[in-house]
């Protein structure tokens, strides 16, 4: 079994999307956990298996291409499964006073910290991935009622073009994953 070592294209490039358009495709799915490795094994959609030991600092995105046989007509391409994320937005209050902002921010961490829910903070958005039911995640922040903000839950593809690499990590990494247990622990405060 040959072990897969690059990626050879991507699917959204209009290149490979002319030439694969005749080809049978493989997908290979990967949830978030696993796409954020560069060693693993997969099985693909029609039962072939793919070790895949991609060099250092490689990074996969949907629609990469790992195995590609123009003679036989057959592809084999790599398909993340990215949960969504609820997407806070605080544009609504970057424009007020000082005490407000400060207020809020503190209000939305106490919120988010409290469940123990990882996040990423760009620009004026808070992107916090979907790590438990969603009707929980929504009754969360509308049990706060945190004046000035709006949120939203949009697909993990969709957030992933405005993040850094790092942040990819932060955001996807562990979410869903059996590492990524929650324990409840004593908070000491006291100052």
């Amino acid at each position: 079994m040959e072990i897969i070592t690059d990626i050879i294209g991507n699917v959204n490039t209009p290149e490979w999307h002319e030439r694969l358009h005749e080809c049978e495709v493989e997908n290979v799915y990967l949830d978030q956990w696993t796409a954020q490795k560069s060693r693993f094994l997969a099985k693909g959609d029609l039962g072939n298996e793919y070790p895949v030991a991609l060099k250092r600092n490689s990074r996969i995105a949907d629609g990469d291409i790992i195995a590609y046989s123009p003679d036989e007509h057959k592809a084999t391409v790599l398909r993340l499964k990215l949960n969504p994320v609820l997407v806070i937005d605080l544009a609504g209050i970057e424009n007020l006073d000082k005490e407000t902002i400060v207020r809020t921010c503190v209000e939305l961490g106490h919120a988010i910290g409290n469940q123990h829910w990882p996040a990423v903070t760009k620009g004026t958005k808070v992107y916090v991935p979907l790590t438990v039911d969603k009707k929980v995640m929504l009754a969360v922040m509308d049990t706060h009622n945190i004046k000035g903000i709006t949120y939203r839950f949009e697909e993990g593809q969709e957030v992933i073009p405005y993040l850094a690499p790092d942040e990819k990590r932060n955001l996807f990494g562990g979410a869903g994953h059996e590492s990524h247990s929650h324990e409840h622990h004593h908070h000491d405060h006291t100052l």
